[in-house]
């Protein structure tokens, strides 16, 4: 059914190409990463099918949609009767990304209206936007920086004189997806069990939300304009944080040598976001700012311990107290071509509270030679720190440094690694051993 479903859905996509003024396009990609420790395993495997369709039947309206054809992973296969599933020994997905008509001029000539599966991206910061909090994230490549998912919305854009007033509504909730393996461990530290207890079994259920407007809608509003060469834009968002949060913990016991299964419970509270952001040029350097306060709903969290006749205990996870993330960067073309990028960043997409936020100093520089046929990036990664009053212990540095060759037009191989060293007191810090190589290529069409 899963293979009728796609091929159902790429013949409409490519049947799209007989309308008139459509235009089809896309890309296929393959990425392949080794880990350069241990056994040398492979850490990630996809071969990518992305098709595009876009078209103006009219000068009022206009559609766009894109999907993703998918292979990834290895083979898992844990019996013989796997072998008789496709799908276990080749894994493969299909996702429509976005799917959605915009109508121009609707019943007023300064209003434009979007429909449907969308990408709605807010912020000027480049890939890390405190401020874009309508799309969940996707987190399935943890090193794709800045993904998100489209969200099903209705979105309005009101134009009057020099400013853009953009309203947003999405009736359903969709939670962000997880990256899988050892690198689910860099957005949740190990949990530490009390003395004398030896873990078995770890299990979650996932509390989502009821499904009508009142718990599952979300929306926004965005006032941008332009001011002395600096685009500006003031935002408010109202939704679910789209990181599960566990809210109940319970411990039972197994044996009487202090053998314990563990599980919990996980939502997703709701959450208000005052943003603001500003980008242009400041002396030919570009520079841009961003910032966004979250208001998030109080989370308490009830660890049960009455099996082991310890009862009960209740903390504060997330205090309803306002806390704030942004991001400060540049960059700059030399006369020789070398192009700079640094941002600052307190608090990545995954951390929550005034005391759960690290700093992240991120920066990037590359040249081109050949004509630009041949680019390298000796200088790609970036520096976390949670703890000043003790660096040594609270840090970890990343490093991934590329080259990228176009061999011919509208292809591209890219070859390159990521490295990290640091401590576990950091998210990225514990995945210091999965340092890995990789090999991309990509064909656009």
């Amino acid at each position: 059914m899963h293979r009728i479903a796609a091929l159902t859905a790429i013949t409409i996509l490519v049947s799209g190409m007989a309308f008139a003024q459509a235009g089809i396009g896309g890309n296929l990609q393959t990425d392949l990463r080794l880990q350069t420790g241990g056994d040398n395993m492979f850490s990630w495997n996809e071969n990518r099918l992305t098709l595009t369709l876009s078209g103006s039947p009219t000068a009022d309206a206009h559609y766009y949609s894109e999907l993703w054809l998918s292979t990834y992973g290895l083979p898992e296969v844990s019996s013989s009767s796997n072998l008789s599933k496709p799908d276990r020994v080749s894994p493969w997905g299909l996702d429509l990304r976005e799917a959605y008509v915009d109508l121009y001029g609707f019943i007023f000539p300064s209003l434009d209206i979007r429909v449907g599966r969308q990408r709605i991206a807010w912020g000027t910061a480049d890939k890390l936007n405190p401020t874009d909090n309508l799309n969940p994230d996707d987190l399935r490549d943890i090193w794709d920086f800045g993904r998100h998912l489209g969200s099903d919305a209705l979105k309005a854009m009101l134009y009057w004189g020099d400013f853009t007033f953009t309203g947003a509504y999405i009736p359903t909730f969709r939670p962000a997806v997880l990256p899988t393996g050892e690198w689910a461990a860099a957005l949740a530290p190990p949990m530490e069990l009390p003395p004398g207890l030896t873990l078995r079994n770890l299990t979650d259920t996932v509390d989502m939300p009821v499904n009508n407007p009142k718990h599952t809608s979300s929306g926004g509003v965005r006032i941008a304009t332009a001011l002395l060469d600096y685009d500006l834009s003031l935002s408010y968002v109202y939704a679910r944080d789209d990181l599960p949060l566990a809210d109940s913990i319970a411990f039972i016991p197994v044996d009487t040598m202090g053998t314990v299964d563990v599980t919990s419970r996980l939502i997703y509270p709701r959450m208000q976001v005052v943003g603001a952001d500003l980008a242009g040029d400041m002396f030919g350097i570009g520079v841009w700012a961003e910032a966004a306060v979250f208001l998030p709903d109080e989370v308490v969290m009830t660890l049960d311990l009455s099996a082991l006749g310890m009862g009960t205990q209740d903390s504060t996870v997330l205090a309803d107290e306002p806390y704030l993330k942004y991001v400060l960067g540049a960059d700059y073309t030399f006369k020789n071509g070398i192009y700079v990028n640094m941002q600052y960043l307190h608090g990545f997409a995954h951390e929550r509270g005034r005391a759960g936020l690290e700093d992240y100093v991120m920066l990037g520089a590359e040249v081109k030679f050949f004509n630009d046929r041949l680019t390298v990036r000796p200088i790609a990664g970036g520096l976390a720190i949670n703890d000043y009053g003790d660096i040594a212990n609270s840090y970890a540095v990343l490093y991934g440094p590329e080259l990228a060759y176009h061999p011919v037009d509208n292809a591209e191989i890219l070859l390159g690694a990521h490295i990290i060293e640091g401590k576990a007191t950091t998210a990225f810090g514990r995945m210091k051993d999965n340092d890995e190589a990789y090999l991309k290529v990509k064909y656009s069409f």
